[in-house]
């Protein structure tokens, strides 16, 4: 039995270099590096995983990172941007621990009456954060934004059947955004979509998101969500076992890779909470292996 949808659980994306993506995300951005794996389907390369100390549904950002990937442009048909929720008491002390670092912090501008400031990672992705009276740290996504040249099939999907309430919308230079929002006080239960006029072609690659996935709190809940999502038209993958939840995709009406991920088992299952991404996690599979992907995969330097 299929409930609402509570919000994300994760966000995958593409990077460069795998150091300067982790020297940036563990450093300035302040994320904890939870799982250090594989990509399952190219196992000479990394898949990270980043979040809060735990590891919790709702702050995983990953990454595949190729040393030699192109650079990438979002555009209509992908998800654009990730945005995290910074408590307000510590806004302003962001800004000045990025600055300290050496981070460019453009002038703020302003979304729904929130203050946001973007800064660019090592790739030149827009990372987004935002002003939440309601943060209690700054692990948890507050949003992500999805391009649409037809956004009103994706808000229905989001709303009609992932159960999402449509909240607001603003016209900002040009650029027309509608706010969807799940019910309930889950982290990250926000999803923009924007509709703009801009010509401009997508391109994945280096900075650029691949996937945004959402919650199914148990294997229960994702079964649901496979035959009301087949009973609406969206047909899926089966269940892929992703070693730290399990996993099914589709396609949403404007083209970006949907996956609705489970909560269990979590990324405690491999290793201890304490030492989670310290070590690299590799599944079954590959484990044989270990030897030869361990030459393969450059070293990593988390910062302190």
């Amino acid at each position: 039995m299929t409930t609402r949808i509570p919000g994300l659980h994760h966000v995958t994306a593409i990077s460069g270099p795998a150091q300067a993506n982790v020297a940036f995300y563990t450093g300035p951005l302040k994320q904890r590096l939870v799982k250090k794996t594989v990509n399952f389907d190219d196992p000479g390369t990394y898949h990270l995983y980043y979040g809060d100390p735990k590891g919790s549904p709702g702050t995983i950002l990953t990454f595949f990172p190729f040393a030699d990937a192109g650079p990438g442009r979002a555009g209509p048909g992908m998800a654009s941007a990730y945005a995290y929720a910074v408590p307000t008491a510590d806004f302003d002390a962001t800004i000045d621990r990025l600055t300290e670092a050496g981070i460019t912090v453009p002038r703020l501008t302003e979304r729904f009456g929130a203050k946001v400031m973007t800064v660019r990672d090592p790739d030149n992705a827009p990372v987004e954060l935002i002003e939440d009276a309601a943060a209690t740290d700054a692990h948890g996504f507050h949003s992500v934004t999805l391009w649409e040249r037809d956004p009103d099939r994706t808000a229905r999907l989001i709303t009609e059947v992932f159960g999402y309430e449509s909240v607001g919308s603003e016209t900002v230079a040009g650029v027309e955004r509608l706010r969807l929002k799940a019910p309930g006080e889950a982290r990250a239960n926000i999803i923009d979509i924007i509709r703009s006029n801009a010509e401009t072609t997508a391109r994945p690659g280096a900075g650029t998101i691949h996937h945004i996935a959402f919650r199914a709190r148990t294997q229960d809940e994702q079964n649901g969500w496979m035959e009301t999502l087949a009973g609406a038209g969206h047909r899926t993958t089966p269940v892929i076992d992703r070693q730290y939840f399990n996993a099914i995709y589709f396609r949403e009406p404007g083209g970006v890779l949907f996956e609705i991920a489970t909560d269990p088992p979590g990324f405690a299952i491999d290793e201890p909470l304490e030492t989670m991404g310290q070590n690299l996690m590799l599944p079954a599979q590959y484990e044989p292996m270990r030897e030869r992907i361990e030459r393969v995969l450059p070293p990593l330097k988390v910062a302190s």
